[in-house]
């Protein structure tokens, strides 16, 4: 938030993104839930150790969908801070950008499948 010159302003960006990302992990309970399925995964990439081509796209993925939590939660605070009642328009627009996250989290399950069901079929068949 603050504007001061020089390489203070770089690491204050930082910072401040940092603070964001701790409110939408505070008060948004899906983005938790999110957090908490890509650590499994992570957690689970290691276990079935992913080739480089896999955790790229496992990362972009998971990437995407926290992007898309984070965008979506700053979105309704934005909405509710500039037209606090209810409105139709607004609830419209809440919706839209809720569905840019389902959109997304779906892309990611998908990858996900792709990328552990094989693996997991193995695993399970081979021992």
């Amino acid at each position: 938030m603050r504007t001061s010159p020089g390489r203070y302003r770089g690491i204050q960006s930082f910072v401040d993104a940092g603070r964001g990302v701790r409110t939408v992990l505070r008060t948004e309970w899906n983005c938790r839930i999110h957090f908490a399925i890509f650590a499994l995964t992570v957690a689970a990439g290691f276990f079935f150790r992913l080739s480089g081509g896999e955790w790229l796209a496992i990362l972009l993925s998971a990437g995407l969908v926290l992007m898309a939590e984070v965008f979506n939660t700053a979105f309704e605070y934005l909405a509710d801070a500039v037209h606090p009642e209810a409105d139709p328009g607004v609830g419209m627009a809440k919706d839209a950008a809720a569905g840019g996250v389902l959109i997304a989290a779906v892309a990611a399950a998908l990858v996900g499948a792709i990328v552990f069901l094989p693996k997991v079929w193995m695993w399970l068949t081979n021992g």
